[in-house]
């Protein structure tokens, strides 16, 4: 059977983003047709086109589309006759038609504060428990509720040059990246870094906390070991090249990024935010720190510096997990079950 499935997406750069186009290339290596209604001029949009029809629009408040973008998706979503339509945050969910001929999911990776933006929705799909449990047991949701997680490129990938970012080989290497924005707690690790002699640290991403981690850098003189790395495509060849990599924020629904690193055979060092406090073990497949612990970041970057057997039984044990717990075709398929159902109401 062929599924048609409209997806709607108005994010921009972040691990939402980066797991939904591993998601559209899932859905169609198992033959389902797919329309997305995403913003205009995302950097990922190639990557979208080679598996699905795609729609531009902004979807803002103030503007023609706010008005008209609702009854041209009802519209085709009737014309296709859509198995599925799924919505990502808050602002695809309220894009969500009042459809009935196929089953509506809403994607949740992060906790909504009320369930308005989901009147139109018959499922919401959440990556962690704890989501489930918030949207249940704190907010009341009273229709179908299931956890599906992220996946990630599990390949293998040669490492990039270090002299690409001005890095001498032979001195350890510490890698993380993200958003630019306060939660991530970027400017944490740098200051971690300052008590972890002759390591480098390489920070990819972008966002408008730039200016601020720069600044940080200099006040704690470490222009000579750290390294920005601008926003990338595909930062695998990066995680590769590095010794370990570190997730400090201090609110992180799940951790798409600790799952690249693992691919890549990485220890990881994360704060006990709520995803990773979900899937990792200290000690058995990476290191966990008290959230807002430059401290205790220190001492896991030093201890992973210092103690080789331990960072190696870590990178693997994070691999075994990623490969166990959060495969492409354990998560296509829960997809593709999801699709069979009939709309609830």
């Amino acid at each position: 059977m062929t599924f048609r499935v409209h997806q709607y997406i108005f994010g921009k750069d972040g691990g939402a983003e980066k797991f939904f186009v591993h998601l559209v290339g899932a859905l169609h290596r198992r033959g389902v047709e797919q329309t997305t209604v995403m913003r205009w001029n995302r950097r990922w949009k190639p990557d979208v086109e080679e598996h699905s029809r795609v729609i531009e629009s902004n979807f803002r408040n103030l503007s023609v589309d706010r008005i008209l973008l609702p009854i041209k998706v009802l519209q085709l979503a009737k014309k296709d006759k859509a198995d599925a339509i799924i919505s990502w945050s808050t602002r695809g969910a309220r894009l969500m038609p009042d459809y009935k001929g196929g089953i509506k999911l809403s994607r949740l990776g992060d906790y909504p504060t009320h369930l308005g933006y989901f009147k139109n929705s018959d499922i919401l799909v959440c990556n962690t428990p704890g989501i489930a449990d918030h949207v249940r047991n704190n907010l009341g949701w009273d229709r179908g509720v299931e956890v599906i997680s992220n996946f990630t490129d599990t390949s293998i990938v040669a490492p990039i040059s270090r002299s690409v970012a001005n890095t001498p080989d032979g001195v350890p290497l510490v890698m993380t990246m993200a958003r630019f924005v306060k939660r991530k707690r970027i400017h944490l690790l740098i200051e971690a870094m300052a008590a972890v002699p002759d390591a480098y640290l390489w920070i990819a991403g972008e966002g408008e906390e730039n200016d601020a981690l720069h600044a940080v850098v200099k006040e704690h003189k470490l222009e000579e070991r750290v390294r920005f790395l601008g926003w990338q495509k595909d930062a695998r060849p990066y995680v590769a090249a590095a010794d370990m990599f570190i997730m400090p924020s201090s609110h992180e629904p799940l951790g798409n990024v600790i799952f690249e690193a693992w691919a890549q055979g990485k220890p990881v060092v994360s704060s006990r935010s709520e995803g990773p406090s979900w899937f990792m073990r200290d000690g058995e497949n990476g290191l966990l720190v008290d959230i807002d612990d430059v401290a205790g970041f220190s001492r896991a970057i030093n201890q992973l510096i210092a103690d080789k057997a331990l960072a190696k039984s870590l990178g693997e044990g994070g691999r075994a997990t990623l490969v166990g717990q959060f495969s492409e075709d354990a998560v296509g398929d829960a997809y593709i079950d999801l699709f069979k159902r009939k709309p609830q109401r």
